[in-house]
């Protein structure tokens, strides 16, 4: 089994990997279907279904399936330009995607919220059509959004999950256990590991060079949360607060007034500042989601600013073995919230942050997946319950919380030598079973818990 770093770490926009990234993502596969399609179409529809459609309105999902049909892409995305081309689709009823006619697309009536279809694949569905003159479907394709912008047409779910194609890896572990048994047979890390497999793929130039943009990325994310305050968009007024607390840290470490526990408040403002970030749309990357998207650039930024001996040549290796971490959880299990809660976004974030910093800090393979295990643990039976479907309450806090748990739990496996009761496997298969028996209102619906017991108007 191979997961690049690459996949599970995607430069995109906020507020949602699943609910944003994943509908521009199967917008465009479609339109590269129907570039190659033998019939002429005249228009496009598109219906959505499930989590999709209950909390899309918040996640931006229209916005962000419309810009998809008409070319853009998460990581090129660029939001001028969006504003502009979705005031000229509105007004014009039709979209001009590169290589292609211009499509009749009216947003009003050819983008369907459908509440009561259900699609079976996955909670994350959507459909998407092409139409000709007539206004007959000519061509249909069936979407799902998997979580950390990863997706799948319905044909390649049914075929399962191990659909890699590529070269053969020199380490191909698909669990907990099979990668410390390899790491103790080659003597190698986890992330000297899972170099080799990268490079074997991609080679070494691409490796160091995508990583340092990853965190180019994440660092600058974290630093515009910080500088920037206001009230968030989507209607329940909440108020940026990454840059008061850094001014407030930052006034109070002048003055040597901070006390002990002031720790945990970087961490969180590190945190929250990407989450911040992630609300209102700008650009992040899925750490392994967007709505988790603070936990590991906060953990590493942590390990950077206030850990004696910290370097920066270690931030590959850091990113490798969180990769190594999120790649087991997401083939094992899930990274969707939509599909087992926030114990699968936060969750996984946070084992995969607590890997990360357990390895640049020294930690055996054992200890590293020992952090991984006790991080992922006390996350279990999170729910996903956003508020009006806002990627904004609980989430912000949640990864600044997600952020304290990874740097303790890295520290409790340092200090102890990797031996421990309950594997990482057996946890992430826990973790499995217990998103299988959670209740959809609890899985990024919004029907149930916070969503529906705090005022939100």
């Amino acid at each position: 089994m191979f997961l690049s770093v690459f996949d599970m770490f995607k430069v995109g926009i906020g507020p949602s990997s699943s609910h944003t990234m994943g509908p521009m993502v199967a917008a465009a596969r479609f339109l590269d279907a129907l570039r190659v399609s033998p019939f002429h179409a005249t228009g496009l529809r598109a219906s959505l279904h499930g989590s999709l459609a209950f909390t899309g309105a918040g996640h931006a999902t229209d916005r962000a399936t419309i810009l998809g049909l008409a070319g853009f892409d998460p990581e090129s995305y660029d939001a001028e330009k969006a504003e502009a081309e979705l005031s000229r689709i509105r007004e014009r009823h039709e979209v001009t995607p590169p290589d292609l006619p211009p499509l009749r697309f009216d947003p009003e009536t050819d983008l369907v919220f459908d509440y009561d279809t259900v699609l079976s694949g996955h909670a994350n569905g959507m459909m998407l059509m092409a139409t000709d003159a007539q206004g007959d479907v000519i061509l249909r394709e069936t979407y799902y959004s998997i979580g950390g912008g990863f997706v799948m047409t319905e044909a390649e779910l049914a075929a399962g999950k191990n659909t890699d194609e590529g070269a053969p890896v020199p380490f191909p572990f698909k669990s907990a256990a099979e990668m410390l048994e390899m790491a103790r047979s080659s003597g190698k890390t986890i992330a000297q590991m899972k170099r080799a497999n990268e490079e074997t793929r991609g080679g070494a130039d691409r490796l160091k060079s995508g990583t340092r943009r990853l965190w180019q990325v994440m660092n600058d994310c974290i630093d515009r949360g910080l500088a920037a305050d206001g009230v968030l968009p989507g209607g329940l007024k909440v108020k940026r607060r990454a840059k008061a607390i850094h001014d407030a840290l930052l006034a109070e470490r002048g003055r040597n007034l901070s006390a002990p526990h002031a720790i945990n408040d970087w961490m969180s403002v590190y945190a929250m500042a990407v989450n911040e970030e992630n609300a209102a749309g700008g650009q992040v990357v899925t750490a392994p989601t967007n709505g988790a998207a603070g936990v590991l650039p906060a953990t590493l930024r942590y390990y950077i600013d206030h850990v004696p001996g910290a370097s920066e040549r270690h931030i590959e290796d850091f990113l490798l073995t969180a990769a190594a971490i999120g790649g087991l959880v997401k083939f094992n299990a899930s990274i969707s919230g939509a599909e087992a809660g926030c114990q699968a976004e936060v969750g996984s974030a946070a084992a995969m942050s607590a890997a990360g910093l357990c390895a640049v800090m020294g930690g055996t393979p054992e200890q590293v997946e020992n952090a991984a295990e006790i991080a992922l643990e006390h996350h279990l039976g999170m729910t996903c319950d956003p508020i009006r479907g806002l990627v904004q309450v609980p989430c912000i806090e949640r990864n600044g919380l997600g952020a304290i748990k990874a740097v303790s739990a890295a520290s409790l496996a340092l200090r102890g030598d990797g031996t421990h009761l309950v594997p990482l496997d057996a946890c992430i298969e826990t973790m499995r079973q217990t998103g299988a028996d959670m209740s959809d209102k609890y899985k990024e619906t919004s029907l149930g818990g916070l969503a529906v017991n705090v005022p939100n108007c």
